[in-house]
Parts: structure tokens; sequence; C-alpha cells
């Protein structure tokens, strides 16, 4: 901005405010009483803005990746191998904005985009799982042989494979007074299952890493194709960047092989 802009622009602030903050002189300007308290929380302002900025960008032009991702996926998977990710790479910077479903359509700020969905390879869409589904519970549930048909269940809503479909699998029917309480993220589900509330649907996407650290187990040994699967997107008109290419590369490595 040249010096007259700036000028207007204080000129319009001292008019929003009601007061001046400088004192105008003969090529000289004098910052009034007024002008010393207000300015501690210019200084913050822009030192937040500064922050938020370099957050975003990384420092570097294509060294920060802004990826929109379902949350359960960030949360289960995503985050636990973080500490991978930044040791191949420690000059990228990352924000990780996670999303419930793809309804939420992609950010025209991401640069990639991890989506549960169905069918929706192609030019945009690399398919990463091919999960099963199958029921879980902290060891303490399952050390009292839990009955499904009784016990309380959890699921998360809107997901094709449920406990009605992993019933069906199995040959019964989910009886007519037993209830499945729902939320819209397994990451609400699983945490009421690690919690001792019952017992939750899962899948091996988010569920291996609890079930290896034993914080989960499988009462039992039935599991049900999932109908959904999670797929790296690239978000439309997106133009690649060093980040980008390195991320979806291990992305599709770690499960591709």
């Amino acid at each position: 901005m040249t010096q007259s802009a700036v000028s207007q622009q204080i000129k319009s602030l001292e008019n929003y405010l009601g007061r001046p903050l400088f004192v105008r002189r003969t090529r000289a300007l004098q910052i009034t009483e007024t002008g010393l308290n207000y300015l501690p929380t210019v200084q913050e302002s822009f030192a937040t803005l500064t922050a938020g900025t370099r957050a975003l960008t990384g420092g570097g032009k294509g060294r920060s990746l802004t990826i929109q991702s379902n949350l359960s996926f960030a949360a289960f998977w995503l985050a636990p191998r973080l500490p991978q990710l930044m040791d191949m790479h420690p000059w990228m910077t990352l924000n990780i904005v996670p999303t419930l479903w793809d309804t939420e359509h992609t950010r025209s700020a991401a640069d990639v985009e991890i989506r549960l969905g169905r069918a929706l390879e192609g030019e945009n869409g690399h398919l990463l799982t091919n999960d099963m589904g199958f029921p879980v519970c902290n060891p303490d549930v399952a050390s009292r042989n839990p009955d499904w048909r009784e016990t309380p269940l959890f699921d998360c809503s809107g997901m094709l494979t449920n406990w009605e479909s992993w019933a069906n699998k199995i040959g019964e029917r989910l009886p007519a007074a037993q209830t499945v309480n729902t939320s819209t993220t397994y990451v609400i589900s699983l945490a009421a299952a690690q919690a001792g509330a019952g017992m939750a649907m899962a899948h091996e996407t988010i569920a291996n890493d609890l079930l290896e650290s034993g914080k989960l187990v499988r009462p039992y040994a039935e599991s049900v194709p999932m109908l959904q699967a999670y797929y790296l997107m690239t978000p439309p008109r997106h133009v690649e960047t060093p980040a980008s290419r390195a991320f979806s590369d291990w992305l599709l490595e770690a499960f591709n092989g």
C-alpha cells in the first residue's frame, strides 16, 4: 500500500473509533494517548495473523499441505502414523481438516481429501481400503461373554455395513427389543466401546491399532464385507505441489504397497 493509502485507512479507523490516534504535524506524526493504549491490541492482532498465515503456508511454497479427511480415518489411522510421515518429510507442514461425511464437499483450499464413500474410483479418486466389519468391545466386557442380543450396541449412523447386516451375515436378526445407539462418527461409538458401555461395530482401518494395543478386542470371529471404503481424492482444479505429491505417494504406498 502507498503512504497515502495507509494514511486514509488510519483516518477511517479514527472515524470509526471516534477519537484520534495521531496528532498530525508538518512532516511528522505523534501518537496520542489513545493510540498508545490501542497499540498493544493492534500488535497482538498482527502477530496472530502472522502466525496463522505461517501455519497455513508452512513458510514455503509447496511445503504446506491441507488435508481434508474423514474424521475417523484422521483420528484412528492417520494421526498414529504422523511420526512416520514427518520422519520421511520433515520439511512438510500439515493442516488437517476433519469432516464427517462426503456430503461436506471438498474445501476449495484442500490439497488432498480422504473420503468415505462408494464407487469413487476414477481420475480423481483412488481406492485405499477393502475392509471387513465386525463387533468390538473392551477386554472387561469381553471377559463376561456378552450376548449381542442383550448388550448395549453402538454404531456410526449412515453406514451400510452395520449391526443389522452383521446379524444377517450370521443368520440372525436383531431382536425387536434390541436398539442400537448411533453417532455421526466412529470416534464416538468406539470411545463408548473402550469405556465399557457396550459393543460397537468397527472395521480394520479404524480398529486395527486399537486391537493390537489391547484397548479393544473382537468378542466374535464373524465379520461382514464393508460396502463403503476410504478413497484418496484429488480436489478439482488442484495444482500438484511437492507436499501433495509426497503425501499421496506415502498414503498409496501404505495401502497398496
